[in-house]
């Protein structure tokens, strides 16, 4: 039976965000978390999701539509600069390259000062079904 004196845990409180570039999508989570959010949501564009870099010929038109590019560790250290994930609840909703994606968040989280057997097991990762990649 659950302790009827302990108070209740809060919800964490998420908006499924990430657009156009990752210094525009970390204004938003600031911007977010300074209002009270208490997790992040992390929504990557769909070059990102299927692996391909930005300039590649069929990311055209593609690029920070739906989500944050994140081709490399230099966009991944930009999404979170001056936000603690020591401190966060974070959520990606990634599929076929979850794998590079958590590890370039894990390392972004370690230069923070994070240990990430012990700080990061908060972090969510979602697979899903690939999205369709339709030619230009």
């Amino acid at each position: 039976m659950p302790d009827k004196s302990a108070p209740d845990r809060p919800w964490v409180m998420r908006t499924y965000a990430g657009h156009s570039s990752a210094a525009e999508s970390n204004a938003l989570y600031r911007k977010n978390l300074a209002k009270g959010q208490t997790g992040l949501s992390v929504a990557f564009d769909l070059p990102t999701q299927t692996g391909y870099d930005p300039d590649h010929v069929l990311s055209r038109g593609e690029v920070g539509k739906v989500g944050v590019p994140i081709p490399h560790l230099g966009t991944m250290r930009r999404l979170f600069q001056d936000i603690p994930l020591g401190e966060m609840n974070t959520s990606m909703t990634i599929n076929a390259t979850a794998m590079w994606l958590l590890a370039m968040y894990q390392v972004a989280a370690e230069e923070q000062g994070v240990e990430p057997a012990h700080d990061l097991l908060g972090v969510q990762r979602h697979l899903v079904n690939p999205p369709v990649v339709l030619p230009p």
